[in-house]
């Protein structure tokens, strides 16, 4: 069922050389602001306290967010944890402010009146730690990928899966070129929110692709820039009813969801846009440049000899 029908083909591939042009900028500039500004790593990464603290009441979320900046902390975390009554602080390490968790507590403790909130515990998260997360963060990434890529490679021909590999790595790096030129919080939630993206920019891609693959096989006439064309416009109703659906429910979380989501979702946000860009005009024009042909595809039919009776 197709809800959006187009009646004729939209001609992708003639804008395609234009748009590979600023992807081939944006990448660049992603990998510059990578190498030279780095990523603004959380707690988690870098190591830090972790205080939860509960209210009889529901938790002065803001009321505490003042506090800690009235205090000094300028790099923190604050978020509900569980219910709206419990509420988790996390600031990094820092030798100046050895009994940072204790103040913190004392300082917040009475920001509800007529009530005295709860300490449930404290936990120290070393910068060892933080490492070995990012560490495995890492692998994490690179085991994703590699799946990816013998997945792609089993299933498509192998100039589909270069092509598909190179569109998903620009939506990666993207991703994390931003976070490096704004300097914003890279967290566990971000990383989740990476490797959800190269899932579903893998799959925004085979469906590109096996669509290109199906249409060589029905448009025998038709050249190859054409065969890409009407492929991907056929999946054009897949691709709004999807995405539309599912940046629906992530702008929710990024507009609703609080500190706690806000760069979960912003990375969402952007892997999806990207990822519908890069199955569109990453990967069908790498195709094109690999030499993508009929032939690779489709076997040709061998016609069988006739015999004469003697």
């Amino acid at each position: 069922m197709e809800f959006f029908k187009f009646k004729k083909d939209i001609a992708f591939m003639k804008h395609a050389s234009l748009l590979n042009v600023l992807s081939i900028f944006v990448f660049i500039g992603s990998i510059i602001f990578i190498s030279y500004k780095g990523l603004h790593f959380s707690i988690e990464f870098t190591g830090g306290t972790v205080i939860e603290v509960s209210f009889e009441n529901e938790a002065p979320i803001e009321q505490i967010r003042s506090k800690l900046k009235q205090v000094g902390f300028d790099d923190f975390q604050v978020q509900r944890f569980g219910s709206s009554k419990d509420v988790l602080i996390k600031v990094p390490l820092d030798d100046k402010k050895k009994d940072s968790a204790e103040k913190i507590y004392d300082e917040i403790k009475n920001l509800n009146p007529g009530e005295e909130a709860q300490l449930r515990r404290i936990e120290y998260i070393g910068p060892q730690i933080g490492s070995e997360l990012a560490f495995d963060g890492l692998l994490a990434i690179i085991f994703v990928i590699i799946g990816i890529m013998i997945y792609l490679a089993v299933r498509f021909e192998w100039k589909f899966s270069i092509a598909a590999i190179v569109a998903n790595l620009h939506d990666v790096v993207i991703i994390l070129g931003f976070f490096a030129a704004f300097q914003w919080e890279f967290s566990l939630s971000v990383l989740a929110a990476v490797l959800a993206v190269l899932g579903y920019s893998v799959n925004e891609s085979v469906v590109v692709a096996d669509r290109i693959r199906e249409n060589f096989r029905r448009m025998r006439k038709a050249s190859v820039v054409d065969t890409i064309n009407n492929a991907i416009t056929r999946t054009m109703s897949r691709t709004i009813i999807t995405h539309g659906t599912t940046e629906t429910v992530v702008l929710a979380m990024l507009i609703f969801g609080g500190p706690a989501l806000h760069y979960f979702a912003l990375a969402l946000t952007i892997g999806i846009i990207f990822g519908i860009y890069s199955s569109i005009f990453v990967m069908a024009p790498i195709t094109i440049w690999l030499g993508i042909s009929r032939k690779d595809l489709v076997q040709p039919v061998k016609k069988k000899e006739e015999f004469l009776e003697p």
